[in-house]
């Protein structure tokens, strides 16, 4: 051997490892070498041999190594080890086949535990065919008397490796899909008289097209008594997967509803990032799963949908009759949900849970009983009297909406500083998962102390329970009084006074919230105290300014000089204190919702502070949200701003804004089910939000669910009379849903200028006058107006003229107005040329011009921007305005193959002046499309029905879950 190889060798430690110190294959003959390396060492000696007679010798030579071939196979590598058997990837010889083969570790040929499980686990297998099982080809002995088997190999490795490579990123649609075939095949296996016993992320394979294939039935047991391959064996699977069952009780006491726990637990794990029951030990997590209820799935992962918390909690609880009776019935309902159906399975109510735990605990049931009976003749005794202490008529419903505080401050300056002290009440008591908490744009409406009716307030936001109080504050003093109101009862359940100097009133938000959860026996977490012991900063100035800036943003209505105002109060507490995060975050926020007014500067400074909110503290929720909103609107990067989102969410669960947030996400993600869900959820918590829920009717728009959206915008109205938007999407839903644009006009007569500020509602009337072909109305409406640039897209107004005049035939004179109007739109293009709509607007101008190869690529250039692939729901606008600019350049085939395929899609469909929507309504009605209407493709199209898109279902199912 030359220097030079011995040195690559003897450095990788090959004699060691088992893998030849060269190329790092595993099959070794002699000095740490493979075969090939060996031989290839004898022939480069001095240069004699010549590569083909090297590799002609190479394919001639056998070199004997019995140590690296069982029977019929080749050992290529090792791929797994466990602490009974070893798994290699191998080539079958005559077949060249490559399967995973299973041999019983050397050191266990002495254990006939051992060499039983290794053996069930080959004839478990063997009984078993089917898709999602993986299948088991030979078995067979070596020659030193061990037994082995080969089995299919998984090119796409264990659920466990899967799971870890794309934790927070997966869709739960993905992982519901996937976990509904193993739970079929765990049916098949149990009809067949098969537990498994030992289902964890590590024995779910995944083949090329990450099927996924349930391996190891090393643990399986025969439930029909029929083999005895299982009586001498007492180990129990892999704990935090286990049921609580199985550590306990002998093998021949379990039932199928312990591997419908595994399953459980796996979907779980898939779900949250982490399995129920983590610890520090292994007999930890046993002993938490055996005493405690599993959590509940949306405490660690808010953002999912209430109906998977139902099915996990049904696979994990304790008592194995109260689980799934099947695995076919755990696949049901999760086939149920992948198809937007109601599942089957509900929630288990408080009084069974009662029943199971007396039952499990008798003597602890008795002492309670008399314990309830004792209590219920004490509180009778002392309902009779005048002076009730309040704790005795605590109601054990958790929610609760925070009143804006009455400032009673000689100083009426002080308004924003009470309002500020409210909302960081509100935010402190929305950090608590236990408590459902009404957010501040919901409790607005109540500013008014006067006239207050506590029992209607409950029912307008949907809680039991109203805190109310006013605010004084003179000099460096602040004096705060509180009473907290059982709504149904007007009832006080408690009431408080703070007389303290501003300095001291720091935290003050943590005392309120930790006693009013007290009040409401609501259940604070270790990390949920800590978090409201900490003190936000310790400075009094700059947590006065703080406060100030809190309570203008109560107020903010999409001014940017408000925005400003508030920014600076926050960049003056910062200025005060630089390590005061919260501030951090929230002038972040402030910033990216400044730079949503394409504020390029604004954009970069929230990214600045939103890290500097983060690594000031970076369990912040705050600073999370900030974060994940510049990922979000400036880079569009909404995997990042997603885990963000998630992260934010599970510190403050009580925030509709971050759920408004990654409702927003999901529809760009495609997981429009998610996206409803989730918006009805902030709905929930901000029920007088107007602009929650505007987004969540728009949301039914989008899936071509007309009677929700409907209902959505009735809803705006509802609360918000003066809503012009709610108005107009009332208008167009008179021609997506009835073909009348006439009907849709009519609704939008009378609106008062002072709610049409920007003549959005003009623009809508123009276009519903261009949908029924009212083109002398249309003109009259663009004569009338005042606005030099049409209030969406930066378009100006010679661009409607030139569409009005090209409607009617009128070429020339709409070429003349296209022509004026092309340096504003391609200017405005130059401004941005990475913003897709920008090139869709040129793209249309061009279209209009018979400017067919500009057309066309303005309108490619948008669709690259911001794919489907990137973007499901802007990205089929983008594809639907390359289908009209198509249709309006002569490309008739490419239009109609766009058409036929967005026609069902979710996402293109929007207003005012949407030329682009592909619904039935708009190809019958709109002008544009005139071109194709000789197209026999076309014709069909319109003579048929408008086709529901696969969402039009879940929409509906939404609305029936439990809980809604």
């Amino acid at each position: 051997m030359n220097s030079a190889s011995h040195l690559r060798a003897t450095s990788t430690g090959s004699s060691t490892n088992g893998r030849c110190g060269e190329c790092g294959a595993t099959t070794l003959v002699g000095q740490g070498l493979c075969a090939n390396c060996l031989l290839q060492e004898g022939l480069e000696a001095k240069g004699e041999a010549s590569a083909e007679v090297f590799a002609s010798i190479l394919a001639e030579a056998e070199v004997p190594d019995q140590h690296w071939r069982l029977g019929n196979y080749h050992i290529l590598e090792e791929i797994g080890r466990g602490g009974m058997g070893v798994i290699y990837r191998a080539r079958q010889r005559h077949s060249g086949r490559i399967v995973a083969l299973k041999r019983v570790l050397a050191y266990n040929a002495d254990s006939h535990e051992a060499l039983v499980r290794f053996r069930r686990e080959a004839e478990a297998a063997a009984q078993l065919d089917h898709p999602n099982i993986l299948p088991l080809y030979e078995v067979g002995e070596s020659e030193d008397g061990l037994p082995y088997f080969s089995m299919k190999f998984a090119t796409g490795g264990s659920l466990r490796a899967a799971a870890a490579a794309t934790a927070g990123q997966s869709q739960p649609d993905e992982w519901v899909r996937l976990l509904a075939k193993v739970a079929r095949a765990i049916d098949y296996a149990h009809r067949a008289g098969l537990l498994h016993r030992d289902l964890q992320p590590g024995n779910i394979l995944l083949d090329a097209g990450c099927q996924p294939m349930v391996s190891d039935f090393g643990l399986a047991k025969w439930m029909t008594g029929e083999s005895d391959l299982t009586k001498t064996l007492t180990s129990f699977g892999t704990p935090g997967y286990i049921a609580p069952e199985q550590a306990e009780s002998a093998a021949g006491e379990l039932t199928p509803a312990a591997d419908v726990y595994s399953l459980g637990a796996i979907l779980f794990n898939l779900l949250a990032d982490r399995p129920p029951f983590i610890g520090a030990n292994v007999l930890s997590v046993i002993r938490q799963a055996a005493t405690n209820p599993a959590p509940k799935l949306r405490s660690i992962a808010p953002s999912l949908d209430r109906d998977l918390e139902t099915i996990c909690a049904r696979c994990l609880e304790r008592e194995p009759k109260a689980r799934y009776q099947t695995a076919g019935d755990l696949a049901d309902d999760l086939e149920r949900w992948l198809e937007g159906r109601p599942i089957l399975t509900r929630p288990v109510l408080l009084p069974a849970r009662a029943w199971r735990w007396s039952r499990r605990n008798p003597v602890l049931a008795v002492a309670a009983v008399l314990c309830l009976s004792l209590g219920a003749m004490v509180t009778g005794l002392l309902s009779q009297q005048d002076a009730a202490s309040p704790t005795e008529t605590i109601r054990s419903d958790k929610s609760i909406a925070v009143l804006p505080f009455e400032n009673l401050s000689d100083d009426k300056e002080n308004s924003h500083f009470a309002a500020g002290i409210q909302d960081d009440v509100l935010t402190s008591l929305a950090q608590i998962h236990d408590l459902k908490v009404i957010s501040r744009t919901s409790v607005m409406a109540y500013q008014k102390k006067e006239g207050r009716n506590m029992r209607a307030i409950g029912q307008a936001l949907g809680v039991a329970n109203v805190l109310e109080g006013t605010i004084r504050r003179a000099g460096n003093r602040v004096l705060v009084n509180v009473q907290l109101i059982d709504v149904q009862n007007d009832r006080h359940l408690w009431a408080e006074r703070y007389d303290r100097t501003v300095a001291d009133s720091i935290g003050l938000q943590g005392e309120l919230a930790t006693q009013i959860a007290a009040a409401l026996r609501a259940r604070l977490a270790p990390e949920e105290k800590a978090s409201l012991k900490t003190k936000p900063t310790n400075n009094p100035e700059a947590y006065s300014l703080y406060l100030q800036a809190l309570g203008r943003e109560a107020v903010i209505n999409n001014s940017t000089d408000e925005y400003d105002v508030t920014q600076q109060l926050y960049l003056r507490a910062i200025a005060l204190d630089p390590k005061f995060a919260l501030a951090w975050a929230r002038r972040s926020i402030i910033h990216s919702k400044l730079g949503s007014y394409s504020s390029t500067q604004a954009r970069r400074a929230a990214r600045t502070e939103a890290e500097e909110a983060l690594r000031l503290s970076p369990s912040l929720g705050e600073a999370h949200a900030a974060l994940g909103l510049s990922l979000y609107w400036d880079d569009k990067n909404y995997r990042a701003a997603l885990q963000e989102f998630s992260i934010a969410a599970a510190v403050l669960p009580n925030d509709p804004n971050v759920l408004g947030y990654i409702a927003g996400i999901y529809r760009r993600q495609g997981r429009w089910r998610e996206s409803l869900a989730t918006f009805q959820r902030a709905q929930e918590l901000d029920p007088r939000n107007r602009e929650v829920l505007f987004l969540a009717a728009n949301s039914h728009v989008f899936v071509r669910d007309w009677p929700r959206a409907r209902a959505g915008y009735e809803r705006v109205l509802q609360i918000a009379p003066d809503s012009a938007l709610a108005r107009i999407g009332l208008a167009y839903l008179e021609v997506l849903q009835n073909n009348n644009p006439a009907a849709g006009r009519k609704l939008l007569q009378g609106i008062p200028d002072e709610i049409d500020p920007d003549r959005i509602v003009t623009e809508a009337r123009w276009d519903l006058a261009m949908l029924e072909r009212d083109y002398a109305g249309a003109q009259k409406l663009l004569a009338d107006f005042t606005l030099k640039e049409s209030p969406v897209g930066g378009a100006p107004r010679t661009f409607y003229q030139g569409r009005t005049a090209l409607a009617q035939g009128e070429v020339g004179s709409a070429q003349r107005y296209f022509a004026a109007a092309a340096p504003a739109l391609e200017n405005w293009t130059r401004e941005d040329p990475n913003g897709p709509e920008r090139h869709v607007l040129l793209s249309l101008l061009y279209a209009y011009m018979q400017r067919k190869e500009d057309a066309l690529r303005e309108a490619r250039r948008a669709v690259a921007l911001e794919p489907e692939s990137e973007n499901v729901f802007h990205g089929a606008a983008w594809a639907a305005n390359l289908a009209l600019v198509s249709a309006l350049v002569g490309e008739a085939d490419q239009a109609m193959t766009l058409i036929e395929r967005l026609l069902p899609t979710p996402g293109p469909v929007e207003w005012p002046d949407f030329p682009m929507n592909i619904t039935l309504a708009d190809l019958r009605l709109r002008w544009e499309w005139d071109g194709l209407r000789g197209n026999p493709r076309f014709q069909k199209i319109l003579a048929g029905p408008e086709p529901e898109t696969i969402l039009t279902s879940i929409a509906s199912a939404v609305d029936r879950r439990p809980g809604r």
